[in-house]
């Protein structure tokens, strides 16, 4: 061969490589190819097996999917089904300390819903002042002063779940009228309406209330109705903790329907329960009255939390008249021997002028304290309020109030107050979501310095796994449905909550027969198990049942946001 005749050899198999090269390492497809799972698209209807893929944020397509992936999750055998959300969420503190959600991520959660009663924006330099001076184990600057402005500081921080919230109705209200047992003046409460008219154009979803506990109790029917009527324009939503879940349960449910009514909105009553078992049998009077509001034309829904305790303060022990001019007032009070003997009297004596939880409760041995500021009160967390008290040589209701005295705060408490027979009526009607009423927590720093409600770890993995699969309260694709579709289709969310062509591609894969919560009020800080992958905005964040650090959470904004 001559050297022309070698070179031209040469050119020939370089050409040859260039083109077939290329032909041999086409690029995938997709960013994310799930395979071979039982696809729930959260409508409520019957699965499918198949594919979902994934490109950018979004799902593009469902079923036999050909196309490679970058990445390749196998769901074989598993369900594969829209993210959760969280109706009731407290992480804004918790994602402020660990963004990563580790304990809601591990359920499926992919949506954080926040804003019961108080809302972390706007803040007046009041407000501010009384949140900085609250802080208990996480700390942290406040450095925005408007609800957009800590939901965007999330966001730069890093936070793997996205994030939308309500603006509270106690937040606009301490903003304006302090902690002042009144109404609002005119112009009050034409400054509170502004403030909700901006939080809307903002992205704020409606306005939540928490009506048993100061100062909201304070805010009468017409204050509410009038910060709805602001609201309502954008699309809003009323959202509340009832004025009461007791002796007047079915007056409070009454009062949300008539907010509704009259400011023309959707509605929804969180974390519904009957609180005592003397006001257990109201729950059947309630979901027929609520039913009846549904039938007459209004948008009337509610969530849950699949727990016979709740949790809230000790606050919710003590009347709200003690309570009125915030937590300095109410603890200045509470060393007055006179107003020490009133208070103890009345935390005694049923009533249903007020919310009494350690009333509702039974005894304080039903009580459980879970979480303190102070570092010499540390020791008595997880005890009951009864063994505090036997401990100390003093009366249950003289133990609460020394204690909110020491511990310069409400003084975290848990109280066993639900049916279970309650629970499963409220999760068999199709109008009920689900909401942890919690931070979203990890098993490790500032978080083991309390012990938190289970619900916190295990409230999602416990619908799938208690009430699905072991008790068949729910199908899989109802209890699918209840906390993905149904719940963004009450808030007016755009494009989230099913599997579908263009929704953002926020997917969770679950083994439907190993899901279960871990966490119990003795061992609360347990992950659930049974995840297997969660993908927030197309982006694994967990995978393989482990947190990939990944932070690809955003703001999710209420259908009126115009800015």
């Amino acid at each position: 061969m001559t050297p022309t005749s070698r070179f031209r050899f040469r050119a020939l198999c370089a050409l040859a490589a260039w083109l077939v090269v290329p032909a041999c390492s086409t690029p995938p497809a997709y960013d994310v190819v799930i395979r071979g799972g039982t696809v729930y698209d959260g409508s409520g209807g019957a699965p499918i097996t198949g594919d979902v893929a994934i490109l950018g944020d979004s799902i593009v397509a469902i079923g036999t999917v050909t196309g490679a992936g970058r990445v390749e999750l196998s769901a074989k055998g598993l369900a594969v089904a829209p993210g959760f959300i969280n109706m009731l969420s407290w992480a804004t503190e918790s994602l402020i300390e660990d963004g990563r959600s580790q304990s809601d991520i591990r359920q499926g959660v992919t949506l954080e819903v926040m804003g019961e009663g108080t809302s972390m924006g706007p803040l007046s330099d009041t407000l501010r002042a009384e949140m900085l001076a609250e802080q208990g184990d996480i700390r942290f600057p406040i450095t925005w002063k408007t609800l957009r402005g800590y939901q965007d500081s999330l966001v730069r921080k890093g936070i793997s779940t996205n994030i939308a919230s309500f603006v509270g109705a106690t937040t606009v209200r301490i903003n304006h009228v302090g902690w002042d047992d009144r109404a609002p003046t005119a112009a009050e409460l034409a400054a509170m309406q502004a403030e909700v008219r901006t939080a809307m154009e903002e992205g704020a979803l409606g306005v939540g209330s928490s009506l048993i506990y100061a100062p909201a109790f304070y805010a009468k029917t017409p204050e509410l109705v009038a910060l709805m009527k602001a609201a309502a324009p954008y699309g809003g939503m009323y959202i509340s903790h009832l004025r009461s879940e007791g002796a007047r349960l079915e007056e409070a449910v009454e009062e949300l329907i008539t907010i509704a009514r009259e400011a023309g909105v959707r509605a929804e009553i969180y974390h519904l329960k009957a609180a005592g078992e003397r006001n257990w049998p109201k729950m059947a009077k309630v979901l027929d009255r609520i039913e009846a509001a549904r039938a007459e034309g209004l948008e009337i829904t509610a969530d849950v939390y699949p727990y016979t305790a709740g949790a809230t303060g000790l606050d919710a022990a003590m009347p709200p008249w003690v309570q009125e001019g915030g937590y300095a007032a109410w603890a200045k009070r509470l060393q007055d021997p006179a107003i020490r003997q009133r208070v103890a009297t009345e935390m005694r004596t049923p009533t249903d002028q007020w919310e009494s939880l350690l009333l509702a409760a039974g005894s304080p041995e039903h009580v459980v304290l879970a979480g303190f500021k102070a570092d010499s009160l540390k020791r008595y967390t997880g005890k009951t309020l009864a063994a505090v008290a036997k401990l100390r040589g003093t009366s249950p209701e003289e133990t609460a109030m020394d204690l909110v005295i020491q511990d310069g705060t409400r003084v975290g408490t848990i109280y066993f107050i639900i049916n279970e027979d309650n629970i499963v009526q409220q999760l068999k009607k199709p109008w009920v979501s689900v909401g942890s009423d919690a931070g979203s927590l990890a098993t490790e720093g500032a978080f083991l310095k309390s012990n938190p409600h289970p619900r916190a770890y295990g409230s999602f993995a416990r619908v799938l796994g208690k009430y699905t699969r072991d008790e068949q309260v729910l199908t899989v694709q109802e209890a699918v449905r209840r906390m993905s579709a149904l719940p963004a289709t009450n808030l007016r969310l755009a494009r989230r909550g099913m599997l579908k062509g263009g929704y953002f591609a926020d997917v969770v894969v679950f083994d439907p027969k190993t899901i279960r919560d871990n966490a119990t009020f003795e061992q609360p800080h347990q992950y659930a198990s049974g995840m297997r992958h969660v993908l927030v905005n197309g982006v694994p964040v967990l995978r393989d049942g482990e947190h990939t650090g990944a932070t690809p959470g955003r703001v999710v904004l209420g259908a009126g946001a115009i800015r």
